[in-house]
């Protein structure tokens, strides 16, 4: 299945859009539902992770679907070499990972599939960056703050950092005031009331706050 979009091609629509999704459900028997009301909403790049098992069938049938092909589908929580090859397989068009695994990176870069690998020290940032990361997420971003984003591009900053973990409403602006080139988001983007109820206008309307949140850049 073809990836349809380059790494700069990628890279262009992060750095417009500054915002990832992050979708972590035990449930994903509404995936569907909740990649329309987060597209819906202007968000448009989308990971679901590989912490449940059934993700890849939905990047399979999110890819599949013509309906959907306005988003850029990507797998999250990559944690080995195997799970990197199967979601490129299921049609993931980017993968993010929680740490820096040197032959997951490798593999990406030389399927032409953009990565994000999580890194936490200056020393994983540049060694991911290094190893042809597209940019690298900064992870977690709770323990480290916005300061920690301004402090590693002061004598680095040509990175392409972004910080997730704990990206709410309240701080996101100080991320990017720190230099972030985008954010993830997961728990505070997907409203869980909206979920619960299958209310996916409210969940449109909860994730377009944050959308228009991403977008908005200071003068």
């Amino acid at each position: 299945m073809s990836t349809a979009m380059r790494t700069d091609e990628f890279l262009n629509r992060v750095a417009s859009l500054r915002l990832i999704a992050i979708i972590r459900q035990d449930d994903l028997s509404h995936a569907k539902d909740v990649a329309a009301a987060l597209g819906n909403a202007g968000v448009l790049v989308q990971e679901f992770t590989l912490t449940n098992p059934d993700s890849l069938r939905v990047i399979e049938a999110l890819r599949q679907d013509s309906s959907f092909g306005h988003l850029s589908i990507g797998a999250g929580s990559v944690r080995s070499l195997q799970e990197a090859k199967d979601a490129v397989a299921a049609g993931a068009q980017f993968l993010v990972t929680p740490v820096t695994q040197l032959e997951v990176i490798d593999y990406a870069v030389q399927a032409g599939i953009p990565i994000f690998p999580g890194a936490f020290t200056p020393t994983e940032i540049h060694t991911a960056w290094q190893a042809g990361a597209a940019a690298v997420k900064v992870f977690p971003a709770t323990t480290l703050g916005p300061g920690y984003i301004k402090d590693v591009l002061a004598p680095l900053p040509y990175l392409k950092l972004v910080p997730t973990g704990g990206v709410s409403l309240e701080n996101i602006s100080s991320f990017f005031a720190s230099g972030a080139f985008a954010v993830g988001i997961g728990s505070h983007i997907l409203d869980k009331e909206a979920l619960k109820n299958g209310d996916w206008q409210g969940l449109e309307r909860h994730a377009k706050s944050f959308a228009q949140a991403a977008r908005h850049k200071d003068k």
